[in-house]
């Protein structure tokens, strides 16, 4: 069993007993009281490479990251340093994350944010609506054909923006059959968590013009970020450098090197709160 096969099977069995706790019934009915939802699609499209960055206390190829983090404190440095979105790991066996942190970041910060977890579950997309997410990722090796298109329809019938994330061409290939906008590229192998970046090197030749296409995993440089936005790259998520800094305001900054940027990006942002 690969490691993917192992951290999806156990969401299914967090989600099973989730829907003990509180039905579908009582988060379809929260939805209905809901308004207001964060465009995270075109947070992705500015000018130059988007960054989007990622709350995430620990992951299972390198354990404890940032245990004892606080969300508000890191998505708030966030926001200052200049990122277009949020990613907030919700996935609590694997990743130390929660719904709390997803309500953290909502509160926090004026970005649109991004569930990251493991969706296998029409239920999650009700509870990340709820709980204050504008997107949530799709992971195309997850699902067999009927999932990914029967979460990635219900998904956008919730206002639900998707990230449909792809490893090699046969995902990606799913991925185009399904028409999803916005295309994530993984450099990490999620069978053996190993990281190429030249996975996104390779893929993205095949990426339609029109899609936009968000590279993920392995990023440490502002080298690196240059060489992405080089080869049409629109968005990068990046998560264990920042999480690790001591400073992860001052660290988008020198990832991104766009201080003009960055400061009328925070502007904006603070004034449509």
């Amino acid at each position: 069993m690969s490691k993917l096969d192992q951290l999806v099977g156990a969401a299914r069995e967090d989600v099973d007993r989730r829907k003990q706790r509180v039905s579908v019934e009582d988060l379809r009915d929260a939805v209905g009281t809901l308004s207001g939802s964060r465009p995270f699609n075109e947070a992705l499209v500015r000018p130059g490479l988007s960054l989007i960055a990622e709350f995430k206390r620990r992951s299972p190829s390198i354990g404890e990251i940032a245990a004892g983090a606080t969300v508000a404190e890191v998505c708030e440095a966030y926001e200052r340093g200049g990122a277009a979105a949020l990613s907030v790991l919700t996935d609590e066996r694997n990743f130390g994350g929660s719904l709390d942190d997803l309500r953290g970041a909502r509160a926090a910060s004026g970005l649109p944010i991004l569930r990251k977890d493991f969706i296998v579950d029409p239920y999650q997309l009700y509870e990340a609506v709820v709980n204050g997410a504008d997107a949530v990722l799709l992971i195309v090796a997850a699902l067999d054909d009927t999932e990914l298109r029967g979460l990635y329809e219900e998904s956008r019938a919730l206002d639900l923006d998707c990230v449909v994330e792809v490893h090699d061409e046969p995902d990606l290939e799913r991925a185009l059959e399904l028409d999803a906008d916005v295309i994530g590229i993984n450099n990490r192998d999620l069978g053996d968590l190993t990281v190429d970046l030249e996975t996104t090197v390779e893929l993205i030749v095949d990426v339609p013009a029109g899609k936009t296409v968000v590279s993920e995993s392995g990023y440490r440089s502002h080298e690196q970020l240059v060489e992405l936005e080089r080869i049409g790259v629109d968005a990068v998520l990046i998560g264990e450098t920042l999480m690790r800094s001591s400073d992860p305001e001052a660290a988008i900054r020198d990832l991104t090197m766009d201080d003009e940027r960055t400061r009328e990006h925070y502007i904006d942002r603070a004034a449509e709160r």
